[in-house]
C-alpha cells in the first residue's frame, strides 16, 4: 500500500511539474524580446501623416509598444519636451537658437511644397515674391506674370491643412491669402488645377501628378534632389525633439532610431513627404 501511495504521489509531482513547464513557455519572452511601454508625442498638426504613418509602421514590428501623438502645435510640443511631458516632441521647424540650448533637434523628414499650374498656363518660373502677391491678390491677372491676359484662379487647402499651414508661413502669407477654393484634399487641389486653365495650387511634391505642370521657384524645379540639398525653397523641414543630457525610455529610443532611419523613408514617402539625404 505505501508502494503505491509514494507511485501516486510522484506521478502527481510529476504532472505538476509539466504543468509549470508549460506556463513558462507561453509567458516567455514576451513578444519575442521586443521593448514594451508607450511613447509619448507631442507638437506640430503639420506632421500628423508622418508621424501617423511612421507610428503605425513601427508598432506593426514592435506590438508591446504604443506611440502616442498629441497635435498641439510646433511651439507647445517643444515646450512639452522641456517641461517632461513627453518622450519626443514634434516641430515644423529648426529650433531656435534658446531653445537649441538644452534640446536636440533631429531633421526626420521634409517637406516639400510645389507649385502648380495648367499644363496649358505659358508661366515657367515664379519667385517666392510674386507667388506671395499672387494669393495675396495683389496680382490678379496672369499677364503681369508673363502669362496669357486672364484671371489667376487660387486654390488652396482647408484651414486645417498643414500643406496650407507650410505653405503661408514659407510665403509668409498667414492670414492673408485670397483663396477662390479651399479644397479638403491633396488630390481635389490636383484635379481642379487639371480643369481650369487659369488655375494655380500648391501640394506635396509626392502627391503631384502629370495632369498639372510644376513651377519653378527662382529657378529651381522642385524634385527629390532640389528639397534634400535646401535649393528648393518652399520647403521646411520636420523635426524630432529631445531634451540634451538625458536618455530616452528604451522604448523611445527605439522608435526614434526606427523614424530617424533609412528603413522610415518608405513610410516617409507614403506620408507625402520627401526623406532626408543620407
Amino acid at each position: 500500500m505505501k508502494k503505491i501511495i509514494s507511485l501516486m504521489v510522484v506521478a502527481v509531482l510529476l504532472v505538476a511539474a509539466l504543468a509549470g513547464c508549460g506556463t513558462t513557455n507561453t509567458d516567455t519572452p514576451k513578444d519575442n524580446g521586443q521593448v514594451s511601454g508607450t511613447v509619448s508625442t507631442d507638437g506640430s498638426t503639420s506632421m500628423e501623416k508622418v508621424i501617423g504613418f511612421l507610428s503605425e509602421a513601427y508598432m506593426e514590428e514592435n506590438s508591446a509598444v504604443k506611440v502616442t501623438y498629441n497635435p498641439t502645435g510646433s511651439g507647445s510640443g517643444i515646450k512639452a519636451v522641456q517641461a517632461g511631458s513627453c518622450d519626443i516632441g514634434l516641430a515644423s521647424r529648426d529650433l531656435k537658437p534658446e531653445e537649441a540650448t538644452d534640446l536636440n533637434g533631429t531633421v526626420v523628414a521634409i517637406d516639400g511644397i510645389a507649385m502648380i499650374v495648367n499644363k496649358e498656363n505659358p508661366v515657367k518660373d515664379l519667385t517666392i515674391e510674386q507667388i506671395a502677391a499672387l494669393y495675396k491678390g495683389e496680382i490678379t491677372n496672369w499677364s503681369e506674370v508673363g502669362g496669357a491676359d486672364a484671371p489667376v484662379v487660387l486654390i488652396g487647402r482647408e484651414a486645417a491643412s498643414g500643406t496650407r499651414d507650410g505653405f503661408e508661413s514659407i510665403t509668409d502669407t498667414e492670414d492673408a491669402c485670397k483663396y477662390n477654393q479651399e479644397l479638403t484634399s491633396t488630390g481635389d487641389v490636383v484635379q481642379t488645377v487639371s480643369s481650369n486653365p487659369n488655375a494655380i495650387g500648391y501640394a506635396s511634391l509626392a502627391s503631384v501628378k502629370d495632369t498639372v505642370k510644376l513651377i519653378s521657384v527662382e529657378g529651381v524645379t522642385p524634385s527629390t534632389e532640389t528639397i534634400q540639398n535646401g535649393s528648393y525653397k518652399i520647403q521646411r523641414n520636420f523635426v524630432m525633439v529631445t531634451k540634451k543630457n538625458a536618455e530616452l525610455s528604451p522604448a523611445a529610443k527605439s522608435f526614434f532610431e526606427f523614424a530617424t532611419s533609412s528603413a522610415a523613408d518608405e513610410w516617409i514617402i507614403e506620408a507625402g513627404a520627401v526623406p532626408v539625404k543620407r
